[in-house]
């Protein structure tokens, strides 16, 4: 069984490849956003950069990411299909599929902004750049405490979260309008 092992550290190192593809893009999505408004040539010199960056990050790094790691977390059900019994593992599949959803919404955003055809705003990204945030909290908590997790606390942590990270857009947004070189 030393094999299984060897599989979770696989899908464990493909969904920390995924995040990071899914923590990164949406900041590309910002600066492309953002590029749009910059006077000629930069707005096509920064453009065209920002879109070749985003493609690699996108189809290089984050498509594969999830794919493997998908292929391994199956691979692992299938050898130990006990888990599939377990009330944790079916919230964690539900969050899983919520990550899924973000990943396919965030694709969409990825082929407007390569046409420029995308009508959101760079700071609809930087609240879009927190879903993957949410949900790696609930899937990390869920894995480790082997629990569904108290609904009533689990629901004020993620409350708290979401507090916390608007009081942290709008303290950048002041920090922003009051220097806007940084």
């Amino acid at each position: 069984m030393d094999y299984y092992f060897y599989l979770k550290a696989f899908h464990l190192i493909f969904v920390i490849t995924w995040f990071a593809g899914l923590f990164y893009i949406p900041r590309l999505f910002v600066y492309q956003i953002e590029a749009f408004e910059k006077p000629s040539p930069e707005k096509e010199i920064l453009g065209k950069q920002l879109k070749i960056m985003a493609k690699r990050l996108w189809y290089i790094i984050t498509w594969p990411s999830a794919i493997l790691c998908t292929v391994f977390a199956v691979v692992l059900l299938i050898i130990n299909p006990a888990l599939l019994q377990q009330s944790w593992m079916h919230v964690k599949l539900f969050f899983i599929v919520l990550l899924f959803v973000y990943h396919f919404l965030t694709h969409k955003y990825y082929k407007q902004l390569q046409t420029d055809t995308c009508k959101k705003s760079s700071s609809y990204m930087r609240i879009w750049n927190e879903g993957a945030t949410f949900i790696l909290f609930a899937v990390i908590f869920l894995v480790v405490l082997k629990s569904s997790i108290n609904w009533i606390w689990g629901i004020i942590g993620m409350l708290i979260l979401a507090v916390l990270i608007m009081l942290g857009f709008k303290l950048y947004k002041q920090f922003r309008e009051k220097n806007p070189d940084a």
